[in-house]
């Protein structure tokens, strides 16, 4: 199964800092980065951009890839090509497979993360980023 998603980032409006945004899902009761499955002939950075809006309400800018996800679901293999990708404006709005998003500074965010992988996936946007931090646009996607 293939899928696609984004580690979506801003700058918060006063301090200036990375923030990061979760998704929560109720049927897994977990938190995780914005992903999902890929419709049929559709290219991985659409998906991406897709369920980000989908899950978040929010449109995005992707930039630099990050690693790929590979797991087992229900004994399937699974792969999930990421994206860093900075949020350009939306609103959330809840729904049955996404009720809550949350904008975390990046320690938050990691300690938040259900699972390693999803945290592994973080830890590459810092690097993504020109000096881990937000702001430039070395990316035009």
């Amino acid at each position: 199964m293939l899928a696609a998603g984004c580690v979506l980032w801003r700058r918060a409006e006063r301090s200036g800092e990375l923030e990061i945004c979760l998704v929560h899902r109720p049927r897994y009761d977990d938190w995780s980065h914005p992903k999902g499955k890929l419709k049929r002939g559709e290219p991985a950075l659409d998906a991406a951009r897709r369920e980000v809006l989908e899950e978040t309400g929010h449109h995005c800018v992707p930039g630099a890839p990050l690693p790929t996800v590979h797991y087992l679901v229900d004994g399937r293999p699974k792969e999930v090509s990421y994206w860093a990708a900075e949020a350009a404006g939306g609103a959330f709005v809840p729904g049955r497979e996404v009720d809550r998003v949350c904008w975390l500074p990046f320690s938050a965010a990691r300690a938040r993360l259900t699972r390693d992988r999803d945290r592994d996936v973080l830890d590459a946007l810092l690097t993504a980023l020109p000096d881990g931090r937000p702001g430039h646009r070395p990316y035009d996607a």
